[in-house]
């Protein structure tokens, strides 16, 4: 049978739209998803035709593909199937509203809008207009993600009770960052919460949250500190402790909670000489084991599981995931796209929208707490509106 083709839009050429790019023009066979296939068939830059002609040129994409010099002209070619949205966070909500009003799938760069209402909205228009729409969450359709979901939910460790991620970078903050980069700026939603902070949320959700049924699935409370960078008032550090009101597997003759401790921060590195010293940024812990993972949360190379001594769990094991055909690891969750729109699905079970909503809104909790707000124009729901 021929591979599931999908065609793509891509909205914004910069640097997560073209690394996107490259891995959808890799082989699928490399990877072993033999039964889809991507094209890539048209670019949109909002400042130029120019730029999103080079953006075509310089990843070497092949013909044809369209470039625009607008969103607009993007969205109303009938030629693809999804739209990939990889501007700011703070212009998700109007970029994604304007594809879905387009009748176009949308597949949208975490995270997912500035708050949780924009999200409510986008999930209640794409379910309206009968469309796909996903949280580009790359992390979780990665094996090595989805083996560690597998093993929590088989009781490899027991019954799992905590689980601790640090996505944190030793920067200057001042030199590298200044005021107006989008880590920093609170105009284009900036700051480590909704950049990297997600990363620790993922962890944390995808082992405590979305390893439980869904008719068991709550979510956590919360309580969080930031610390605001003083040149701007955005976070460059913030802490969330959040309590889970089950655990998994669930012991039913005991219930337990679970904790989760999700933490980022730009000024100090979870990986100081980025060769894992320090050992895991990720521990995954169980009643009968712990699930450490190392490299980066956001692309993690291997894991080691642990078991506890005398539990008969057999011995330590190490386990290494690799990026197939030197690719960054953003097709797995394009495969998950093709295979959704493939099978009449409007959202993925991997990244739902009941979890992408709940991950917001503990977003939105973290920043009440810690009086962390952006400009009004772009925590709003009016649609259309100019940013």
């Amino acid at each position: 049978m021929a591979p599931h083709t999908v065609r793509w839009g891509i909205l914004a050429t910069g640097w997560i739209a073209s690394t996107f790019v490259r891995d959808l023009l890799l082989d699928p066979a490399a990877r072993n998803a033999a039964d889809v296939s991507h094209k890539v068939l048209a670019v949109a830059s909002s400042s130029s035709k120019d730029k999103a002609t080079k953006f075509i040129s310089d990843l070497n994409i092949p013909s044809p593909c369209a470039a625009y010099s607008s969103y607009e002209e993007l969205v109303a070619d009938p030629n693809i199937d999804v739209v990939y949205v990889a501007t700011p966070h703070s212009h998700h909500y109007q970029n994604v509203m304007l594809a879905l009003n387009a009748g176009k799938n949308v597949l949208c760069e975490k995270a997912f809008t500035v708050n949780a209402a924009q999200t409510k909205i986008l999930i209640e228009t794409a379910q309206k207009k009968n469309l796909f729409l996903m949280e580009a969450v790359w992390t979780r359709y990665f094996p090595i993600s989805v083996q560690i979901r597998e093993s929590i939910k088989a009781g490899e460790i027991g019954e799992v009770l905590r689980t601790v991620a640090d996505t944190s970078f030793s920067d200057d903050v001042e030199a590298r960052w200044g005021t107006e980069h989008r880590m920093v700026n609170p105009d284009l939603a900036g700051g480590a919460l909704l950049d990297l902070g997600i990363y620790s949320l993922t962890w944390v959700f995808q082992t405590l949250y979305h390893t439980l049924p869904k008719e068991q699935r709550k979510p956590p409370t919360v309580l969080s500190q930031i610390t605001p960078y003083h040149l701007t008032g955005a976070d460059e550090a913030t802490t969330i402790l959040l309590n889970f009101p089950t655990s998994t597997p669930t012991n039913s003759a005991h219930p337990h909670q679970s904790h989760g401790v999700a933490m980022t921060n730009i000024r100090v590195a979870g990986d100081p000489d980025e060769e894992g010293t320090t050992g895991a940024n990720i521990r995954i812990q169980g009643t009968l084991g712990e699930i450490q993972v190392f490299g980066n949360p956001f692309r993690p190379v291997r894991y080691r599981v642990i078991p506890k001594k005398g539990s008969g769990k057999g011995e330590v094991r190490d386990v290494v995931c690799e990026f197939p055909a030197g690719g960054h690891g953003m097709y797995w969750e394009a495969d998950e796209v093709a295979r959704c729109l493939r099978d009449g699905k409007l959202e993925s079970e991997g990244m739902s929208w009941d979890e992408s909503i709940a991950i917001m809104e503990v977003m939105d909790e973290v920043r009440r707490q810690g009086g962390l707000s952006y400009p009004e124009k772009i925590e709003s729901v009016e649609y259309p509106l100019q940013l």
